[in-house]
C-alpha cells in the first residue's frame, strides 16, 4: 500500500512525483481510499495543519487532500491559512454532501480549493472520478510554471471589453478606419487612446506603412520643432547631421500626436500648414517636402476650452476634430473590469513566478467599487504589483492596494453622483420590468422617449 504517515513509499512501480499530502483532522470516519488509487499515488498522511505546513516548506506536494466535515472554528481558520499559504499545492476538499449546505464551507472551497470530492468513497463507482480529480490537480500544478516567451507580449496592443460603451468604440473604429480624415481621440489619461490610434492604423489602408507615436507633452520646447519636422545639418548648435522628423518618418503611414494640447502656439501654426498642404519644411531649410501621412491626435484636456482661452488655435482645432472618438473612463464601464482584470492577469503572470491563480471574491468586489482615477493603466499597474508582492493563491484587495483607497472618503462632483444614481436606477428599472420599455418607463415615471434617451446616454443595452 502506497500510504505513509511520515516516511515515503519506495516501491519501484510508483512515480514519486505523484505525491498527495492527506490532512486528517481527526474525524470520526476513517477514509478508505480505493486500492487502485493507492497503487498509483504516493500518499502521506498528517493530522495537524502546522505539520502539513512544515512538510510543504521542504517537500513539494503537487496535490493535497483535506476533509472539511465538522470543522471547529479554529480548524477552519487553520485550514484556510494552510491552503492560502501553500500556493504550489492544489488542494482538494473531501466532505459529505450535507456539509455543502454550510455557506462558510462553500465559500472556503470556492475561494481556495482546486476541487472537491464527496464522501464516502465507494470501492468501484468513485474510483474513476477520484483518479480524474487527482490527475487534473496534479497536471495543472506541473504545467503551472513560468513559460519561456519567444517574444515580449505587448499588452498595449490589445483592447478588451464587452460593455455597451466599449462595443460602441469598436463600432466607431471600424467606421473611422476606412477613411483618411484626421481623427481626434479624447478621454482621460490611461483610458487607452493610443490603443485606439493603433487600431485605426492597423485597420486602415495604411497598415503596411509606419505608425509613429509622438508624446507632445514629453518633448522639450527647444526640441519639439526639430523632432516633428526635422532639421538640416547646421540648423542650430549641435545639429551635426541632417535629421528626419517624426512626421516625415510617418510617410505613407500614420502620425499619432498624443497630448496635442501641449503643443506651443508656434508649432501649432506649422502643424496647421501640414494638415492643409501636406507639406513640411525642415528646420534650417527653405525647401518643402510632401508627406503623405494621416494625422491622429489625442488629448485628455478640453481643446474647445483651450481655444476660448487663447491657448489653442481654433482653425487647428477644427482641422484635427474632423472625426472624434470619446473614450469612456474605466468607472463608466464597470462591467468590463472582471474581464480586463483576468485578461491582464493571464499575460502579466508570465513576467514572473507568481503563485497566484486568480482573484479572490473580495478583490473583484473592491475593483468594481473603486473609482479608478488612473483608468486601465492603473488597473494594469495594480495587478502587476499584486503579482510581484502577493504570496497567496488568490489576489486579494490588500494585494491590489485597494482596501486603503476605499477606506478613504472619495469626493465626487454632484454631476457624477447624479449620473451614477441615474444609471443605477435605470438598470434596476429595466431588470425589474424584464427589459420591457413600457413597464420600465412607467415604474421610473418617465416617458418612453425619455427612457430611450437615458439608455443611450448611459450606453445601456436595450
Amino acid at each position: 500500500m502506497a500510504f505513509t504517515t511520515r516516511g515515503g513509499y519506495t516501491g519501484d512501480s510508483l512515480d514519486l512525483s505523484r505525491k498527495v499530502l492527506y490532512l486528517d483532522l481527526g474525524s470520526n470516519e476513517s477514509i478508505q481510499f480505493p486500492e487502485q488509487v493507492l497503487s498509483k499515488w504516493h500518499f502521506q498522511k498528517v493530522s495537524e495543519p502546522k505539520l502539513a505546513q512544515e512538510i510543504l516548506e521542504n517537500n513539494p506536494f503537487p496535490v493535497g487532500l483535506v476533509q472539511l466535515d465538522n470543522l471547529t472554528a479554529m480548524q477552519y481558520d487553520q485550514v484556510q491559512h494552510l491552503v492560502n499559504d501553500t500556493p504550489h499545492t492544489n488542494w482538494i476538499a473531501l466532505l459529505h454532501k450535507p456539509s455543502l449546505d454550510h455557506p462558510t464551507i462553500r465559500k472556503l472551497i470556492h475561494d481556495l480549493f482546486y476541487d472537491y470530492h464527496t464522501l464516502p468513497l465507494p470501492e468501484v463507482e468513485s474510483v474513476t472520478r477520484l483518479q480524474s480529480t487527482l490527475g487534473h490537480a496534479y497536471g495543472i500544478e506541473v504545467l503551472d510554471t513560468p513559460l519561456a516567451k519567444a517574444e515580449h507580449y505587448e499588452l498595449e496592443c490589445q483592447m478588451v471589453g464587452g460593455s455597451e460603451a466599449i462595443l460602441n468604440i469598436f463600432g466607431q473604429i471600424r467606421k473611422v478606419a476606412a477613411t483618411d480624415a484626421p481623427v481626434l481621440i479624447t478621454g482621460e489619461s490611461g483610458t487607452g487612446k493610443e490603443l485606439i490610434a493603433q487600431a485605426l492604423h492597423i485597420r486602415s489602408d495604411r497598415s503596411r506603412g509606419p505608425f509613429i507615436p509622438v508624446n507632445c507633452g514629453a518633448l522639450p520646447d527647444t526640441l519639439i520643432h526639430s523632432e516633428l519636422f526635422g532639421h538640416e545639418k547646421g540648423a542650430f548648435t549641435g545639429a551635426h547631421r541632417q535629421n528626419i522628423g517624426r512626421i516625415e518618418s510617418a510617410n505613407n503611414g500614420t502620425i499619432f500626436l498624443d497630448e496635442v494640447g501641449d503643443l506651443p502656439l508656434e508649432l501649432q501654426t506649422y502643424l496647421l500648414r501640414f494638415l492643409q498642404e501636406k507639406t513640411i519644411e525642415r528646420l534650417g531649410s527653405s525647401k518643402t517636402f510632401g508627406v503623405n501621412a494621416r494625422v491622429i491626435a489625442a488629448t485628455h484636456v478640453n481643446l474647445a476650452e483651450m481655444v476660448t482661452q487663447g491657448a489653442f488655435r481654433e482653425d487647428l482645432y477644427f482641422r484635427l476634430n474632423v472625426l472624434n472618438i470619446q473614450v469612456p473612463a474605466l468607472r463608466e464601464r464597470v462591467e468590463d473590469i472582471p474581464l480586463l482584470a483576468q485578461y491582464f492577469f493571464q499575460h502579466l503572470k508570465q513576467e514572473g513566478n507568481s503563485p497566484a491563480r486568480g482573484f479572490s471574491r473580495d478583490a473583484l468586489e473592491y475593483m468594481s467599487q473603486y473609482h479608478w482615477p488612473g483608468n486601465v493603466r492603473e488597473l494594469i499597474n495594480r495587478i502587476r504589483r499584486a503579482l510581484v508582492m502577493g504570496e497567496h493563491k488568490l489576489i486579494t484587495a490588500e494585494d491590489l492596494g485597494l482596501e486603503e483607497q476605499l477606506a478613504a472618503p472619495l469626493i465626487y462632483t454632484l454631476e457624477e453622483v447624479r449620473s451614477r444614481a441615474e444609471k443605477d436606477m435605470l438598470q434596476k428599472g429595466m431588470l425589474a420590468s424584464g427589459n420591457n420599455i413600457t413597464k420600465a418607463a412607467l415604474s421610473l415615471g418617465v416617458s418612453r422617449v425619455t427612457l430611450y434617451n437615458l439608455l443611450d446616454k448611459h450606453h445601456l443595452r436595450r
